[in-house]
């Protein structure tokens, strides 16, 4: 797992990045529409990462929309589950 330093002085904390990635795969698809699109207002780290994930596709362009791929999908579905589920 990848962490990285996030702020600055005594409010430094490590992050895991995969955690926080699968988070916000499970968040993105609330916004699920079209089959398969989800509106793309996340950080472009966090987009591109995904994409290299294989999650979604390519993330670059115009588009105010992601299309998640088959896998990402199944990965969006499992971590809403696991980090958000109340049963």
């Amino acid at each position: 797992m990848v962490v990285r330093r996030h702020f600055e002085g005594r409010d430094a904390m490590e992050l895991d990045t995969e955690k926080l990635d699968r988070a916000a795969l499970a968040i993105l698809s609330l916004t699920l529409h079209d089959g398969r699109r989800v509106w793309k207002g996340i950080d472009w780290t966090i987009t591109d990462r995904l994409h290299e994930k294989g999650f979604v596709h390519d993330p670059v362009g115009r588009a105010k929309s992601l299309v998640l791929t088959d896998e990402g999908l199944a990965a969006a579905k499992a971590a809403l589950k696991e980090f958000f589920s109340t049963t």
